[in-house]
C-alpha cells in the first residue's frame, strides 16, 4: 500500500476519491471504503478483529500506486500502528474542514438516512449525539492527528482545508500529486459525479439495506462483473428509485449546535495547529 485518503466524513473525501480515479498512476481502492484496517467501520459499526490482508488486496484491481480511500481510519486509535507495520512507508492526504460545520453536515446526514437507528442508537437530539464519541471523535483533528504523528513523520502527511479544495481544486491537485511522487494530470473537474452532496441524499429502504446485506456476502468475482461496468456508466443501483425514499430532512439550530461543540473543539484546533504547523485561526 502507497498511501491512505484519511479525514473526516463530510470534508471532500468523496469528491478528492473520485478525481483521483482520473489519474493513470493510480489505483484507488474500490469501494472506495474497504474499512478493512482500522477498527472504524463507517461511522457506525466498530470491530476490533485483525485486519484480513489476503481480502484487503482485492479491493486493489488496477495499476499504479495503490490509495486507500477510507477515511474513518482517521479517527481509528489503531489505524496508525497497523498501517506503520505493514507500509512503514505510506504517505497520508488529510482532508479537514471547520469543525462546527463538518460536525452539523454529518450529523444531518446521518440523521436524513437513518444510519442511527438502523445501528441501535438515536442522534434526534444534537446535543446527546454530540456526547457519542462516534460523532465527536471525528472533529477532534488534533487528537485524531496526535495518534499518527506519533508513527509517522510529519513530511508524510499532506493536509488540505475541504475551503481550499473547493476554491482552488487545481491547485489542490498539484498538491497531491506532489505529495503522492505521481506526475501531474489535467483532471476533469466537470466529469466529477457522486459527491456525496445533501442535495442528492437517498435513505435506503428496508429492502435495500437487505439486499446490500445480501451483498456483501457475495463473492467480488461473482458481482463484479455486475456491478463494476455499471459503476463506469456512473449508475449505483444501490441508489435507485426502487431501492431508495426521500429522507425527512433534518433541522437544527446552529448558533445552539456552534456553542455546543467549540466548548470542545477550540482547544483541539490549537493542538491541531501545533501538531501539524498550519494555522486554523479562522476557525476560531
Amino acid at each position: 500500500m502507497h498511501a491512505f485518503l484519511l479525514g473526516a466524513p463530510k470534508c471532500g473525501t468523496t469528491w478528492l476519491s473520485n478525481a483521483l480515479e482520473q489519474h493513470p498512476g493510480l489505483c484507488v481502492s474500490d469501494p472506495k471504503e474497504p474499512n478493512e484496517i482500522a477498527s472504524h467501520k463507517g461511522t457506525m459499526v466498530r470491530d476490533d478483529k485483525d485486519p484480513n490482508l489476503s481480502k484487503y488486496q482485492k479491493f486493489f484491481k488496477g495499476r499504479g500506486k495503490k490509495i486507500d480511500c477510507s477515511v474513518h481510519a482517521f479517527a481509528c486509535p489503531k489505524a496508525p500502528e497497523r498501517i506503520k507495520e505493514n507500509w512503514p512507508d505510506a504517505k497520508f492526504i488529510i482532508c479537514v474542514r471547520e469543525p462546527v460545520s463538518r460536525t452539523i453536515s454529518h450529523w444531518k446526514m446521518i440523521r436524513e438516512t437513518e444510519e442511527d437507528i438502523n445501528s441501535g442508537a438515536d442522534w434526534s437530539v444534537f446535543e446527546k449525539a454530540w456526547q457519542d464519541s462516534r460523532l465527536r471523535q471525528d472533529s477532534l483533528y488534533g487528537e485524531c492527528f496526535q495518534n499518527w504523528i506519533s508513527k509517522f513523520s510529519r513530511s508524510s502527511f499532506l493536509i488540505i482545508d475541504a475551503n481550499n479544495m473547493r476554491e482552488d481544486p487545481v491547485k489542490c491537485m498539484k498538491l497531491v500529486c506532489q505529495h503522492l511522487e505521481i506526475e501531474s494530470y489535467e483532471f476533469d473537474f466537470e466529469a466529477i459525479s457522486n459527491s456525496n452532496k445533501a442535495t442528492d441524499r437517498k435513505k435506503p429502504t428496508n429492502f435495500s439495506r437487505r439486499l446490500m446485506n445480501i451483498s456483501s456476502k457475495v463473492p467480488n468475482f461473482l458481482k463484479l462483473p455486475i456491478v463494476f461496468p455499471l459503476k463506469l456508466l456512473g449508475i449505483n443501483i444501490y441508489n435507485s428509485k426502487a431501492l431508495t425514499s426521500n429522507p425527512q430532512i433534518a433541522h437544527i439550530d446552529f448558533d445552539i449546535a456552534k456553542d455546543v461543540i467549540s466548548k470542545v473543539t477550540t482547544d483541539d484546533i490549537r493542538l491541531f495547529e501545533s501538531l501539524s504547523g498550519n494555522s486554523y485561526e479562522h476557525w476560531r
